[in-house]
C-alpha cells in the first residue's frame, strides 16, 4: 500500500512519521516547494517538529501529482480554513482519511472536515479523532484514537494505523467523532483563558465540566450520539487539549488574556478553536441555543471583551439545577 498524507504540518508529519516507520510507503505532501526542499534535505521537520528523524520510507514532496500517483488513501491534515481551498487544486485519490480538526458554518448549516472533503472529492472518507498530539505521537508514546466512518473503511483505517504505541478504536459516529474533535478546541480555548487568569483548579474544573456538557447539548442537536462526547474524541480529547503544554489551543487562550493579538497567536500554526467557535456561535443563535462557554470565548477573541467581565457574566447566570 502508498499513501498520501496531504499537509506537512507538525500533525501530518506525525503521521506520515508513523505509518513510514511500519514500512508503509508514505508520500508528505508539502504546500510551499521550500519546505519540501528542507524536509528532503534534512530529513526533519524543523519548522513544526524538531527533533524527529523523518524515516526511510517517508518522501517529501511538493508535487502534488507525485504525492498522489499510486496513492491508495489520502491523508489529509491541512487547517480547515484551507480545506477547501487545497483539495481543490489536488489531484483525486480512492478514498481519504479526514485529521483535520475544525468546524464550518453556512447555509448549509454545520458541516465538518470529513463531510467537506466528501462532497468536494466524491469519495468516502474516515475522520482519524481522539486525544493525539503530534509531538506525542511522532516520539511513539502510548496514545489512542478513533476512526469513524463506513465500517469497513474504518477497520482498514485502524489496521494501517495501529502498531504498539498507536492503538485504534472504530465507530460509526464519524460526525460525532469530528463535532467532539472541533468542541474541545474551543473548550481549550477557554480553559488557557483560566490558566493565563490563574484562577485555579476549581475554576478550571468547573469550566470543563460545564463545557464537556455543552458539547454533549451542541453535539447531540447535531446528529452526533451522546455516548461519543464521554469516549476518546470527547472527553479524552478535551483532557489532554485543555491541559497539555503542547496544546495551541489552551496556549492561545492563555496568550490571549496576556494580551497577544490573534495574528502573534498563528504565526507558527492554525488555531483551529477560534474559527470553530465562530461557527458554534452562528449556530446557536440560528438556533436560539445558549452555548455560554462558547460565547464567551468569543466574545474575549474576537469581540475584544475583557476576560473577567467574560468571566462575571458566567458567574452571575441564573442559578439551575445540574
Amino acid at each position: 500500500m502508498r499513501v498520501a498524507v496531504l499537509g506537512a504540518g507538525a500533525w501530518g508529519t506525525a503521521l506520515a512519521v508513523l505509518l513510514a516507520s511500519k514500512g508503509v510507503p508514505t508520500r508528505l505532501w508539502a504546500r510551499r516547494k521550500a519546505q519540501a526542499e528542507a524536509l528532503k534535505a534534512m530529513r526533519e521537520n524543523r519548522d513544526y517538529l524538531p527533533g524527529v528523524a523523518l524515516p526511510a520510507y517517508l518522501y517529501p514532496t511538493h508535487d502534488p501529482e507525485e504525492a498522489l500517483e499510486g496513492a491508495e488513501l489520502a491523508v489529509v491534515a491541512v487547517p480547515s480554513k484551507a480545506l477547501r481551498e487545497t483539495l481543490a487544486g489536488l489531484p483525486l485519490a480512492p478514498w481519504y482519511v479526514s485529521a483535520t480538526k475544525g468546524l464550518f458554518y453556512g447555509e448549509e448549516g454545520v458541516r465538518t472536515p470529513a463531510e467537506v472533503v466528501e462532497a468536494l472529492t466524491q469519495r468516502p472518507v474516515v475522520a482519524l479523532s481522539g486525544p493525539n498530539h503530534a509531538e506525542e505521537v511522532a516520539r511513539f508514546l502510548p496514545t489512542a484514537s478513533v476512526a469513524a466512518g463506513p465500517e469497513d473503511l474504518a477497520r482498514r483505517v485502524q489496521a494501517l494505523f495501529s502498531g504498539p504505541t498507536f492503538r485504534v478504536y472504530t465507530s460509526r459516529d464519524r460526525r460525532g467523532v469530528e463535532l467532539g474533535g472541533a468542541v474541545k478546541n474551543v473548550l481549550a480555548l477557554a480553559a488557557g483563558m483560566v490558566d493565563g487568569l490563574r484562577l485555579g483548579d476549581n475554576a478550571k474544573a468547573a469550566l470543563l465540566t460545564r463545557g464537556l456538557r455543552e458539547m454533549v447539548r451542541f453535539g447531540t442537536a447535531l446528529g452526533g450520539e451522546e455516548a461519543t462526547f464521554y469516549g476518546l474524541a470527547g472527553l479524552g480529547d478535551l483532557l489532554a487539549t485543555a491541559y497539555s503544554l503542547h496544546s495551541r489551543n489552551r496556549m492561545a487562550g492563555e496568550s490571549l488574556v496576556r494580551g497577544v493579538d490573534r495574528e502573534a497567536l498563528e504565526a507558527r500554526g492554525v488555531v483551529e478553536g477560534l474559527y470553530a467557535v465562530k461557527a458554534m456561535v452562528a449556530w446557536g443563535k440560528a438556533q436560539g441555543v445558549e452555548l455560554p462557554v462558547a460565547e464567551a470565548v468569543h466574545r474575549v477573541a474576537h469581540e475584544g471583551l475583557d476576560p473577567l467581565a467574560a468571566l462575571k457574566a458566567l458567574m452571575a447566570r441564573e442559578p439551575k439545577e445540574e
